[in-house]
């Protein structure tokens, strides 16, 4: 099989193809026919040697998640069987033409979705349903912020929180990638061009001076200020990501006195039982979402594997809305 390796770190001028042996699934492994990948911001920080892979997966493959068809079966499989679609995350791998993956942590792939429409939503709306709903504990009718609510993972919040009854107000920085946020059911939009960034008035404004209840903050560093001032009494803050930076000044009289809570959390280095966890229960809640069209991917663009350093260089001048697509030809 090929796969799409880092030779050297660097850009996304250091991948290249291989031809390496194709995987042997495990008693409760499957191993499946990648027929798409899809990019996110890891694949560049691993490239540069920032994020390197966990133990047990390609150190030198990037790729976190796919969709695909069942080639084979460990004798211990009883979820799926040969020729079944699924789809799901990996913790790194994903860039090549086979792959072997634990049967619980894999998802069906919704029947009205083609696997390029598949590969956009593992990360995204895995990402997004574990930190609003399981651990954030999102209810209906509470008012949710989502910092690059334009992004992958915010489009996809976006989208969940309208199918939950919540009200959202997004941030971003691009004001041509706000405009589709409409889209996704986004109440709100606030362009947060200046640095540091101003958005906590237009936030309370938003939702009646009472503030948020929930924020998924993707970007973290100087916007943990103004999220704390967004926020309503007992507030929770799910944070996710850093692109903005990992050092962040907080106003610890708010924490105290609204009675705030933050809370950090990743995927890729979780131990397995807990990624089994979280795929059965996306599965479970998110699969009948999926196939009813109330979440849908949003995809900015599909580009053949071979083309994966344009697309990763595209991603890395951060002007796309939801989803870069990789696809095996």
């Amino acid at each position: 099989m090929q796969v799409l390796r880092i030779t050297r770190p660097g850009g996304p001028e250091v991948l290249d193809f291989e031809e390496r042996p194709a995987p042997v699934p495990g008693p409760s492994e499957l191993l499946v026919r990648v027929q798409a990948s899809a990019l996110n911001r890891a694949d560049l920080l691993q490239l540069h040697g920032g994020y390197p892979a966990p133990p047990g997966v390609p150190a030198d493959v990037p790729g976190l998640e796919y969709a695909g068809e069942v080639l084979a079966t460990g004798p211990l499989v009883r979820r799926f069987k040969v020729g079944d679609r699924v789809m799901g995350l990996v913790g790194g791998g994903a860039f090549s033409e086979q792959l072997v993956t634990h049967e619980r942590e894999a998802l069906s792939v919704p029947e009205n979705l083609d696997s390029t429409q598949a590969a956009a939503l593992p990360e995204a709306y895995l990402t997004a349903f574990d930190a609003l709903v399981l651990q954030g504990g999102l209810r209906m009718g509470e008012n949710v912020l989502i910092h690059a609510v334009a992004s992958g993972v915010g489009s996809a919040a976006a989208q969940l929180c309208r199918a939950m009854g919540a009200q959202v107000v997004g941030t971003g920085r691009n004001a041509k990638k706000l405009s589709r946020a409409s889209e996704w059911g986004v109440h709100k939009t606030v362009l947060c061009e200046s640095s540091p960034p101003s958005f906590a008035f237009a936030v309370r404004e938003a939702t009646g001076g009472r503030g948020v209840d929930l924020v998924l903050d993707l970007v973290g560093g100087d916007y943990l200020p103004e999220t704390l001032r967004s926020m309503a009494a007992q507030g929770r803050v799910m944070l996710v990501g850093l692109v903005a930076g990992r050092v962040a000044q907080a106003e610890l009289d708010i924490l105290l006195t609204r009675r705030l809570r933050i809370t950090g959390t990743v995927l890729r280095s979780r131990p397995p039982e807990e990624k089994m966890a979280l795929a059965l229960a996306a599965e479970r809640h998110l699969g009948p979402l999926f196939r009813s069209g109330a979440l849908v991917p949003v995809i900015d663009a599909v580009y053949p594997m071979r083309e994966a350093r344009e697309a990763l260089t595209r991603m890395a001048k951060n002007d796309t809305v939801g989803k870069l697509v990789l696809r095996w030809e």
